[in-house]
């Protein structure tokens, strides 16, 4: 499988990128990624999302030595699900230990196990966030009021997960994208004369010319600004792979 990923700042941020990303082999044949986007009314919002990238990376490193080491591996729901409890278990106790406020754990997560093997995959959406499998779009949107993680954190986990419904079991999957909502915020940024743009997220996650080169989606967002004259205005994080 190949890997694709851009995180850009929005043209209407200054300071940080309040997104982040993160992909991390999970096992044999198994691939986790993740892209976040921080709570712009939270407090140091980047640092919300780039922690949980970090925490997810560090999961990631001790799941696959426990399947090396016991030879099993659990199927792809109940894998994601002991993601997510730890990453609840791990949040809550650095909220704890760093004496955070609320505000300062606020972040969407789009997670997705994919299995390349079996091609099948599985993914879960807190808050908002865009899923394309197979050039099959699958947008969560929740008004700009998305139900963070970090709302929760002092709660029973399994209470809490059981009633998540933003979820999604794929099989067959060639190709797959998991974007933050920046995808959709793209405009002109000047009053120069261009191309009239296309569609700019089929271009983005379905199209696969220069497939062949390991930084394709850099490449068509530069492609998108010089050609087309627009730019995302909020942080955009995509993670794409072609099987």
């Amino acid at each position: 499988m190949n890997i694709y990923t851009t995180l850009k700042i929005g043209d209407h941020h200054v300071n940080h990128c309040e997104d982040y990303l993160m992909t991390s082999e999970i096992g044999t044949d198994r691939i986790l990624c993740a892209v976040m986007d921080g709570c712009s009314m939270g407090s140091d919002s980047y640092f919300a999302s780039t922690l949980t990238g970090k925490i997810l990376r560090k999961i990631s490193k001790e799941h696959c030595y426990r399947e090396f080491a016991s030879k099993q591996s659990s199927d792809l729901k109940t894998s994601i699900e002991e993601i997510m409890s730890q990453l609840f278990r791990e949040l809550r106790f650095l909220k704890n230990t760093l004496l955070l406020a609320r505000e300062e754990v606020l972040n969407t997560l789009l997670i997705g196990i994919i299995d390349t093997r079996h091609r099948a995959g599985e993914f879960l959406c807190i808050g908002d966030g865009l899923i394309s499998i197979n050039s099959r779009l699958t947008e969560f949107e929740q008004n700009d009021k998305p139900d963070y993680l970090g709302y929760h954190l002092e709660e029973d986990f399994n209470n809490w997960y059981k009633n998540q419904q933003q979820r999604i079991s794929a099989e067959g999957i060639n190709d797959f994208s998991v974007a933050t909502d920046g995808i959709f915020t793209f405009k002109k940024f000047d009053n120069n004369i261009y191309q009239e743009p296309g569609n700019i997220v089929d271009y983005l996650l379905m199209d696969t010319a220069g497939s062949h080169n390991s930084n394709m989606l850099d490449r068509k967002l530069t492609e998108i600004q010089d050609e087309y004259g627009l730019k995302p205005t909020d942080d955009l994080a995509i993670i794409r792979g072609i099987l």
